[in-house]
């Protein structure tokens, strides 16, 4: 399996990740995970976007153009063969010795960059039977615009759901839900799509922009509104987001059914809609 290291790509045997660097002492690293079908990327320039946003909230100078990037990626799910997956690259800020917590001047560290592939398939089963969920509070941090490799919180929650039983957890600040552990999260009441704004308290997601801009050329009633956790026990419909879940339906939380307890309609609208948009740039999706 070849990955990028740096501004190579190499065999992963060949890959040295050094005891002193940021990411591995701090989390001092930033990553995104973009997703190609019939091995060609969909929104590769939003997800490249994103990456360089996430760096300049946290001052990292990155290695390479956003051209060069996307080049090498490119290259790496050539040479991979790969159809339908997902590419993981991640930046840490390098080498600091001695450990200090301040940021190192940029002019005596050089950030670390890899990136590798994974073979994902579409699962169609599940996007049309749906996940459960788990509501769990939210204690993260309050920087959750930034993609920051430092996912304890996340993974905590995700456990949490996981020692229950359920796929995902619905996470709240006070009773304000937020987003879920690993996407974002949507709920649907009289035919109108809510999903909390962008923001400090959410990832600024990549699914989430283009089902947002799907939905409205479709004339769907969506509105970027915060709702509560009681809105959402009322809700008909409930559905998660990311680059591999794509529209996911939620159709039990906390081991009550949402709505029918199936899919509904209007989810399954947005599903039709989203692969409406990945065909259009990628071809036909299997």
């Amino acid at each position: 399996m070849k990955v990028i290291w740096n501004d190579e790509i190499v065999e992963r045997s060949e890959v040295k990740i050094d005891m002193e660097d940021r990411g591995y002492q701090f989390a001092d690293g930033i990553y995104d995970v973009v997703r190609a079908y019939n091995g060609k990327f969909f929104t590769l320039n939003e997800h490249v976007d994103r990456l360089f946003s996430s760096a300049e909230k946290i001052e990292l100078r990155l290695p390479f153009t956003k051209e060069k990037l996307k080049e090498m990626l490119s290259e790496l799910i050539k040479i991979n063969n790969i159809d339908t997956g997902n590419v993981y690259m991640q930046v840490t800020r390098g080498i600091g010795i001695p450990r200090n917590h301040p940021y190192p001047d940029p002019e005596e560290v050089s950030p670390v960059f890899t990136a590798t592939t994974t073979i994902v398939a579409r699962d169609q089963e599940k996007m049309d039977r749906g996940m459960s969920a788990l509501i769990v509070p939210d204690l993260r941090w309050l920087r959750c615009d930034i993609k920051s490799i430092s996912l304890l919180g996340n993974i905590m929650a995700k456990h949490e759901a996981h020692k229950k039983g359920a796929d995902e957890a619905i996470l709240h600040r006070e009773g304000i839900v937020t987003e879920c552990s690993s996407s974002n999260v949507w709920m649907i009441k009289n035919d109108t799509i809510y999903t909390h704004p962008d923001g400090n308290l959410v990832l600024p997601g990549i699914t989430k922009l283009v089902l947002l801009r799907v939905a409205q050329n479709a004339g769907l009633s969506v509105k970027e509104e915060a709702f509560t956790l009681e809105d959402l026990k009322k809700s008909d419909e409930v559905f998660a987001s990311s680059t591999t879940m794509e529209a996911m339906p939620i159709t039990s939380i906390d081991g009550n059914p949402v709505g029918t307890g199936q899919r509904g309609p209007v989810v399954k609208k947005l599903q039709q809609l989203y692969v409406d948009a990945v065909e259009n740039e990628c071809g036909k999706v299997r």
